[in-house]
């Protein structure tokens, strides 16, 4: 299934790169504004008018609830305020031209850990067929796992690389000025006993002989040393004594191309595999470290770096579409200089994703409206894959960050080479790492691109395990470097970070929110003290134009895909309830690497929570119509609001029970075994 193309990637437009607002962000603003001024009509109400002083047990969490969520939706709308879209032109077609050998080198890292050789052997190979110059170009498979076969596939893929026509086209070039290089040499040698001869004849002549025939003698051989010359550089009139040093200062010129040109050709293996020592009693900090430790161990060099996870397949064009982003033209002295960019952080989406999208990976809000929000405040967010990062933003606030460590345990100075660069801080490394090079004043950038395809876990089991790993982490943060306190954001860059952290804790309102109509059903008890005409003109303008302001902000996306995001920000109220508990109260957590392959089975049990407030719903709503149908009804009005709320709870319920039991269509796991080379 293809993802939605929001982006528009021709180049027609002055300059190398141009970023406009979003289409509708005018009529996105007018309706924010008159969202937030019905929400504060509505509190108001509620707080002074609503409250069930009888019942204050569960009408209090209920208006807590209520505050919290409309705080959350401020922060949402302040953070669409200036949603960019960005356009570049590729890195061949920038005016000025870059010449190539201008261009960067570019480490690609293929983070893995257990994963089947197959698919990293397909990512691999995607990155190999990047177009870019193969002298600037190293891929790396990082496996953690250390799996002996996951080596063998990459000395293989090394040797098949090596093979390729590119690259020994590239090598029969590199051979060619080599072989040039020697033949420059050669004659250099021959040429200096003459040089030597002139000299010591020169001193004995006189004045006469060195003006007519001398002199001659020496333009002629300076003429020579020009056409030897690689970088043919003048030279001024010297006697012989210069043209000897100059004649040293050549040798010692081609010694070093000669011995650049035999180390290119040695380097030109373009495909590596490095797998980290991992000695007892020493933290590793999971994929942090395993980035780190290729950063640090000296192995790598490339003044870019993109991260790709095992499973995410780039095209050919990601760098030419990227890289330009970390140039500016410099008009006064004609060049490129490099810029603070530190990462450009491209969108992500799956090839594998059923029809329907049962787990709700479709991320089209988030790497779209969302980032482009951030990016239009500076506070874009890396995602760890599918980005470009900057070696010496990393290295640098690495190193910062290191050296606060240090001076807070001399015991981290032995696992320096995991720490540095990307943050350990945390299991959500990649929003972490984010948030350290924005307050070190770096910038970022969000490029809606779809450059780079992955696999999405098509197992509830596997969605969950990472749902939770992502809520976690992000907790984590918040514990230990509270962006509302860390110095070098700016306020924008605190609210965007923050109002992430503050979305994890919802799973607390959520359920709020779904026991209300239970409690009533079940008891008679009430929360809200009135839901006539009063409730009625306060309630519906604030809900209908609080959905017109998410339609506006949204537009473009699916109505199926939004709907499928908002059962699932719902449903799993219990999976974030449990991330809050367990980062407060539950120690250490570890990095869990998400499965790459479905695992089969059936996993009501990891749902029973929401199997259990589908049925007391159901049996409320039954309940209710038994006293409809015996006459014995008391208040039809608010049976009937109550009614609709339970509806709309169990549709949102729904999604995640029937992702619980959904098995792929025998067709599509075929068509996936084919894909895996099993």
């Amino acid at each position: 299934m293809t993802s939605v193309s929001i982006i528009d990637n021709s180049s027609n437009f002055s300059g190398n790169s141009r970023s406009v607002l979003k289409k509708r962000t005018l009529l996105f603003r007018y309706l924010a504004e008159i969202n937030l001024i019905f929400g504060i009509w509505y509190l108001q109400w509620r707080i002074t008018h609503s409250i069930n002083f009888d019942a204050l047990w569960i009408s209090i969490p209920l208006l807590i609830a209520e505050i919290y969520s409309y705080l959350g939706g401020v922060m949402f709308v302040i953070g669409l305020w200036r949603p960019l879209v960005r356009q570049i032109k590729s890195l061949d077609q920038m005016m000025p031209l870059l010449p190539r050998s201008d261009w960067p080198t570019v480490d690609v890292f293929v983070t893995c850990y257990n994963e089947p050789p197959e698919i990293v052997e397909e990512t691999a190979k995607a990155a190999l067929a990047i177009d870019y110059p193969p002298t600037k170009l190293r891929v790396y498979v990082l496996d953690d796992g250390n799996l002996a076969d996951m080596r063998a596939m990459a000395e293989r893929l090394c040797i098949e690389d090596l093979q390729s026509p590119k690259l020994q086209q590239e090598a029969d070039r590199i051979d060619a000025e080599h072989s040039c290089l020697l033949q420059r040499l050669k004659k250099l040698e021959n040429l200096t006993p003459n040089i030597q001869a002139a000299e010591q004849w020169l001193q004995a002549s006189s004045e006469l002989v060195i003006n007519q025939f001398a002199t001659e003698f020496v333009q002629s051989l300076r003429s020579l040393i020009l056409w030897l010359s690689p970088d043919h550089q003048s030279i001024s009139d010297s006697p012989a004594k210069t043209l000897r040093e100059r004649l040293i200062t050549e040798r010692k010129a081609l010694e070093e191309a000669i011995r650049k040109k035999e180390l290119e050709l040695v380097e030109l293996a373009r495909f590596r595999y490095i797998a980290r020592p991992k000695p007892d009693g020493v933290p590793h900090h999971a994929k942090a470290g395993n980035l780190n430790y290729a950063i640090f161990s000296g192995e790598t060099s490339g003044q870019f770096i993109l991260t790709l996870d095992a499973d995410h397949i780039p095209k050919p064009q990601f760098l030419k579409r990227v890289l330009p982003f970390f140039y500016t033209y410099n008009l006064s002295t004609g060049k490129y200089d490099q810029n603070q960019i530190a990462f450009v952080q491209t969108r992500q989406d799956f090839y594998n994703i059923p029809l329907g999208d049962p787990f709700g990976h479709r991320a089209n809000l988030f790497y779209g409206p969302l980032q482009q929000g951030k990016d239009g405040m500076n506070a874009a967010f890396y995602t760890g894959t599918n980005a470009i990062l900057r070696r010496e933003a990393l290295v640098s606030v690495g190193l910062q960050n290191f050296a606060e460590e240090f001076t807070k345990d001399e015991k981290s100075l032995n696992e320096f080479d995991l720490v540095g660069g990307i943050s350990s801080n945390s299991i959500t490394e990649d929003m972490n790492t984010a948030m350290r090079l924005h307050s070190a004043g770096w910038k970022s950038i969000y490029h809606n691109e779809l450059l780079a395809e992955g696999l999405a876990p098509d197992d509830l089991s596997s969605t969950l395990k990472q749902r939770l790993r992502w809520a976690q982490g992000t907790i984590q943060v918040l514990l230990r470097e509270n962006p509302l306190t860390k110095s070098g954001l700016t306020f924008w860059q605190r609210l965007h970070y923050f109002k992430t952290m503050y979305s994890y804790f919802s799973g607390f309102a959520t359920l709020v929110f779904i026991s209300c109509p239970i409690i009533y059903f079940f008891t008679g008890i009430v929360p809200v003290k009135t839901y006539g005409p009063d409730f009625a003109l306060h309630f519906l303008p604030a809900f209908i134009i609080n959905r017109l302001t998410f339609i506006a902000a949204t537009w473009g996306i699916p109505a199926r895909e939004l709907w499928r995001s908002e059962q699932y920000a719902i449903a799993l109220f219990p999976l974030f309830i449990q991330a809050v508990l367990s980062v407060f109260f539950g120690g250490s957590l570890k990095f869990q690497v998400t499965p790459k392959q479905r695992q089969s089975g059936v996993y009501l049990q990891l749902v029973w929570p929401q199997i259990l407030i589908f049925v007391l719903t159901i049996l409320g709503i039954l309940l209710s119509l038994y006293h409809f149908a015996i006459g014995d009804l008391n208040n039809p009005l608010i049976h009937l609001l109550n009614g609709a709320w339970a509806i709309y709870n169990l549709l949102l319920l729904w999604a995640i029970i029937r992702a619980s039991v959904w098995q792929p269509p025998k067709e599509a796991s075929e068509d996936v075994s084919k894909v895996l080379g099993e």
